[in-house]
């Protein structure tokens, strides 16, 4: 095998480890590898294809809980957050994208090991579920990153466990598989 489809493979095992312990973050973990020998947009689409199915493997657990009022801000945030991450994809300077995830991971990882602590967030409304869905959905589009922004949302707003998990792996369920329609599908019949 090449050092890159070691890269790979190395990446998607400890990546499908995480998430099925989490039921997120496969993009975060897969790319923290794939983006020190593997090209974004490549890196990208692998990203969201393999959130995608571990998505799709659970999608089964998360019917308690759910609430259409409360998913459709994400969903529709979601809708226009991913065409954009999609069409600046292409645009990303490699070493520009290898800085900005790993500013994300050293600001992310801790806020959540810490959010049970912060004020929760009571203002806003369905507006700003819609803005923390258009953001998950523009890193959606550049990399797979779907649950970064709802799943901090949630939490902040002190969002009861089920619910939480109802919306952030319904949002990323349809945010991934919206991406994978707008990006991933495209890339594929241009190559045949």
């Amino acid at each position: 095998m090449t050092p890159e489809l070691w890269l790979i493979v190395v990446g998607a095992v400890v990546a499908g480890f995480v998430q099925g312990l989490s039921g997120f973050a496969f993009s975060m973990v897969a790319m923290s590898f794939w983006v020190w020998g593997i090209e974004p947009r490549v890196a990208a689409v692998l990203a969201v294809f393999g959130s995608l199915t571990g998505q799709l493997v659970a999608v089964f657990t998360t019917r308690r809980g759910f609430r259409w009022p409360a998913l459709w801000p994400f969903l529709a945030g979601g809708a226009v957050g991913v065409p954009v991450g999609v069409a600046v994809l292409p645009h990303l300077n490699a070493d520009l994208f290898k800085l900005t995830l790993g500013c994300v991971l050293v600001v992310w990882c801790p806020a959540m090991l810490v959010s049970s602590r912060l004020p929760r967030v009571t203002r806003g409304g369905r507006l700003a579920d819609g803005v923390a869905g258009g953001a998950g959905g523009f890193m959606g589009g550049i990399g797979g990153f779907t649950g970064v922004v709802p799943t901090l949302w949630c939490t902040l707003r002190g969002m009861e466990k089920d619910a939480h998990r109802a919306i952030v792996q319904n949002f990323n369920l349809a945010a991934l598989s919206f991406t994978m329609l707008v990006a991933a599908v495209p890339q594929l019949l241009a190559r045949l």
